[in-house]
């Protein structure tokens, strides 16, 4: 099936990176890749970035019935009061990661805008499948509303925020909040957003073998978080956001996807539908980009490019919030 192209410098390094990155996730190959995640751990003294950064970590409330959950606090250093809160949830397809994978970006936001993120450890599929990730998503943000002056956080400043996975999570923890009565938002940023377990836009058949978070990974995800249900009528939007029906009343969004990967269309769709409801949401599909390609090579003119344009749009939420 045919694709749109790579950006040249993209597809360069993505040369370079080979199976680090690419090649299709099956089941069996969850643990080895779990392994790889954690021999490259980020260290601590990456996380503060010279001193500017404050670090923390806490056992939170888990949802009702569960294990409390490990949380990572990053402040900007210094003294703190009234700042946005930023729930950051990590990617990893559902089935892999730690609260300090992708962070990266929302560090840039801590030193640059002056956020707290709070990144908790959810549970992971498929030994805890849905709607355990979820779940615990939404107690992470119900404890930091909840906790919010404590940390130095405004909590009519509250963002949730995330990358592939992360950012599915995230939809589903605004669609939470929203149906719940929940934690008023400010805003949601959605970065590659894995959204829709049915898999039937064009994008979700354009890579195979190829690339990064490929047709067969998405399945291997997917079917990892849902099991039988995945791609059935039996599956709840607050696990795949795209099943929501009703995307009125949610807070300004933000949604950023490459042009050459599954998510694309599905990304799209969404945004599409958020605007078809009345909201406000601002879109970006960045030519030749592939599935996370702005952690993976952020040197990159097109990261460097996708980056600014989160941290402008953030900006700009916080200034009128």
């Amino acid at each position: 099936m045919s694709r749109p192209p790579f950006d040249g410098e993209l597809s360069a390094s993505l040369r370079v990176l080979g199976a680090e990155v690419g090649g299709t996730l099956t089941a069996d190959l969850i643990p080895r890749k779990r392994a790889q995640l954690a021999q490259q751990a980020v260290s601590d003294a990456v996380l503060e970035r010279g001193g500017a950064i404050e670090l923390e970590r806490r056992r939170i409330p888990g949802p009702d019935g569960a294990s409390e959950l490990d949380a990572l606090i990053c402040r900007p250093r210094g003294p703190l009061r009234g700042a946005a809160g930023v729930l950051h949830l990590h990617g990893g397809g559902m089935v892999m990661g730690d609260y300090t994978t992708g962070i990266d970006i929302a560090l840039d936001w801590v030193q640059q805008l002056g956020v707290v993120v709070v990144s908790p450890n959810y549970r992971l599929a498929p030994e805890h499948p849905d709607p355990a990730p979820v779940s615990d998503c939404y107690a992470a943000l119900l404890w930091l509303a909840v906790h919010a002056e404590e940390v130095g956080v405004d909590p009519r400043r509250l963002i949730v925020a995330g990358a592939s996975a992360g950012a599915g999570l995230a939809a589903g923890v605004t669609l939470m909040a929203r149906d719940r009565g929940g934690p008023g938002l400010a805003g949601q940023i959605l970065m590659c957003p894995m959204l829709d377990d049915r898999n039937e836009t064009p994008s979700s058949y354009e890579l195979d073998g190829e690339g990064v978070w490929d047709r067969g990974s998405n399945l291997t995800g997917w079917s990892a978080l849902l099991g039988d249900r995945s791609g059935t009528a039996d599956v709840s939007p607050y696990a795949a956001p795209a099943r929501c029906t009703d995307l009125s009343g949610l807070p300004p969004t933000l949604i950023d996807v490459g042009s050459v990967e599954t998510f694309r269309d599905e990304a799209v769709a969404y945004a599409s539908r958020i605007w078809a409801q009345g909201g406000d949401a601002e879109l970006h599909v960045w030519p030749g980009g592939f599935h996370g390609f702005d952690l993976l090579v952020p040197q990159a003119a097109l990261s460097q490019a996708t980056r600014n344009t989160r941290t402008n749009w953030l900006q700009r939420l916080l200034d009128t919030a």
